[in-house]
């Protein structure tokens, strides 16, 4: 069986990889990447998340609260839905997008933590390289 182009047995790179991992790890990880990644790539998608994390909305609601067109809306939507990441509900004519799943929020969360603490680090350090110090 190959993975991306390696071949198994090869030496691979992959964070959090052993040669111990289970095929159905492998394919947690290759659905991870092929699914719930490439819905995440994109910022607007990201936004469209974050406004619907607290309650459900409708796609005029997210197209007015980010200032972008309904059209943009409704394809990300789409995205996110055909990716298990977003539900829907009817409400008579209405339909509300929700998360399908709060433990994204979670997820994204730690991401953005992790983010801040090497912006945090990389400033420092550029900091202590010119001499620079801050007021604090």
């Amino acid at each position: 069986m190959d993975y991306q182009g390696v071949r198994c047995g090869s030496p691979v790179l992959v964070v959090g990889w052993n040669a111990s991992m289970e095929q159905d790890s492998m394919q947690e990880v290759t659905i991870l990447s092929g699914q719930v990644c490439h819905a995440l790539a994109d910022p607007t998608r990201l936004m469209i998340l974050y406004a619907i994390a607290g309650e459900s909305k409708r796609v005029g609601d997210i197209a007015d609260e980010l200032c972008i067109p309904q059209t943009t809306v409704s394809r990300h939507l789409k995205v996110l839905r055909d990716r298990y990441l977003v539900a829907l509900e009817r409400q008579g004519q209405e339909v509300h997008y929700s998360l399908a799943d709060a433990r994204l929020m979670e997820a994204l969360e730690l991401l953005r933590a992790m983010l801040r603490d090497r912006i945090l680090a990389q400033s420092q350090a550029v900091q202590g390289d010119t001499g620079y110090m801050s007021a604090d």
